[in-house]
């Protein structure tokens, strides 16, 4: 069967121009293709959704089309996301093809009839008569139910630990519809120790859901993932053939600094492989321009002539101290980022950090709390003192007098007594 993988949509009110153009772009290209299924695996929207916002009205309208092509099944994502209960309105559209949404852990069936079939419980006890496709549906899972039941030291591994059994106990009915020829997919939202976020950065800790032998071991074909925004995957091949575990990633760019193409994934899944190939879609163009002190705005030209910013979308950092954070011209960068569609400004401030004497308020005399202050800061501490008790001792006039008369310049004496002055604290 060839499926269309699409995940992380997340239409929403600032997303929704994005949304829209990559996803309606996504679903010209399945129903060109003849795509034979196509599965959201969570995350469709961005936030909870009223039912009048355009972004609500978009997405139904783009998955109605989709649907009016080939049956369609959304999987529950993240529930600060998704809402639970969000997807519910997805089922009643009119479609020439049905749209199943799997909120809970099941196993579904497509019909030859083009229908879903969903399990009563937790999966079939045998492969549904008529079946053309199995699919493993499991949806974001609430740590808060787990973290109540097992404590919250243990929730993270206990999380992973079920899922594990979980996927193992879909084996078996896997198993008997790879024997009958029957394609068998897994579908799931979640993190995979070990892979790589949007940004480049590994996913490494105790609390993701899945590791990819776990993933594995449930013995479908393919297993299609949603949650991580960039595209990847892995594969092996055993004695279940070859499988394959891959992310669609987000369907657009959505924050700066995302690395790698965005798309949807075109599968190819049969009884014994399942393979697949990203498609990209036509995100918006993103650039980043980075300066490590104070934005020079010939350096900031030069990077604008270099990529050309006309109708993209570019982020200006940088990062001054405290001092300097007025010198910033935001207006200047302003004006010559004035073709981009959308000009974003971040300064970080390093805020100034004065070097303290710890204890130096308990010392006893001025002399000794002298002595400590230019330890600390490195400066000699003998002509600090002369100072200190020429000061004491005699009025101004005759300490300037007195350096001028010993050294018989008046200039050598004026830089000494400035050198006397600074060295104060």
């Amino acid at each position: 069967m060839h499926i269309a993988h699409f995940s992380d949509l997340h239409y929403g009110a600032a997303t929704l121009e994005e949304a829209d153009r990559c996803f309606g772009a996504a679903v010209d290209w399945a129903i060109a293709e003849k795509v034979e299924a196509a599965i959201l695996s969570g995350d469709a929207t961005d936030h909870g959704l009223d039912l009048h916002e355009p972004a609500t009205l978009s997405l139904l309208a783009q998955v109605r089309r989709l649907a009016g092509h080939c049956p369609v099944l959304m999987l529950q994502g993240t529930f600060s996301h998704e809402p639970p209960g969000t997807l519910s309105v997805f089922r009643l559209l009119d479609a020439r093809h049905p749209v199943h949404v799997a909120d809970r852990i099941e196993q579904v069936a497509l019909t030859r009839e083009g229908l879903w079939q969903a399990s009563s419980s937790w999966c079939f006890e045998d492969v549904p008569a008529g079946a053309r496709l199995l699919v493993s549906c499991v949806p974001t899972i609430n740590k808060a139910v787990v973290a109540a039941t097992v404590g919250a030291a243990d929730a993270p591994q206990a999380v992973g630990e079920h899922l594990a059994l979980l996927l193992a106990g879909f084996a078996p009915t896997n198993r008997r519809a790879r024997a009958q020829g029957i394609p068998t997919v897994a579908v799931s939202h979640g993190t995979v120790l070990g892979s790589l976020s949007e940004h480049g950065v590994p996913m490494a800790g105790f609390d993701h859901e899945f590791s990819t032998g776990a993933l594995f071991g449930a013995e479908t074909q393919a297993v299609m993932l949603g949650h991580i925004h960039r595209y990847q995957s892995w594969e092996q091949d055993g004695a279940a053939g070859r499988q394959c575990i891959a992310y669609a990633g987000s369907i657009g760019r959505f924050h700066f600094g995302e690395e790698g193409e965005k798309g949807f994934l075109l599968w190819e899944v049969s009884a014994d492989a399942g393979r697949c190939v990203l498609v990209p879609t036509p995100t918006r163009r993103t650039i980043d321009i980075v300066f490590e002190g104070r934005p020079d705005l010939e350096t900031l030209r030069e990077a604008i002539a270099k990529h050309g910013v006309e109708g993209a979308h570019v982020r200006v950092r940088w990062t001054v101290t405290d001092e300097d954070r007025h010198a910033v011209d935001r207006a200047a960068i302003s004006r010559l980022l004035a073709g981009a569609a959308q000009a974003k400004l971040e300064g970080r401030i390093v805020p100034v950090v004065r070097t303290r004497a710890p204890g130096i308020s308990q010392l006893g005399s001025l002399a000794d709390k002298v002595r400590r202050w230019a330890e600390l800061t490195g400066v000699e501490p003998a002509s600090v003192l002369g100072c200190l008790e020429a000061l004491g001792e005699k009025a101004p006039g005759e300490i300037a007098a007195g350096v001028l008369s010993s050294s018989g310049m008046a200039a050598r004496g004026e830089a000494r007594a400035m050198e006397c002055a600074e060295a104060l604290p």
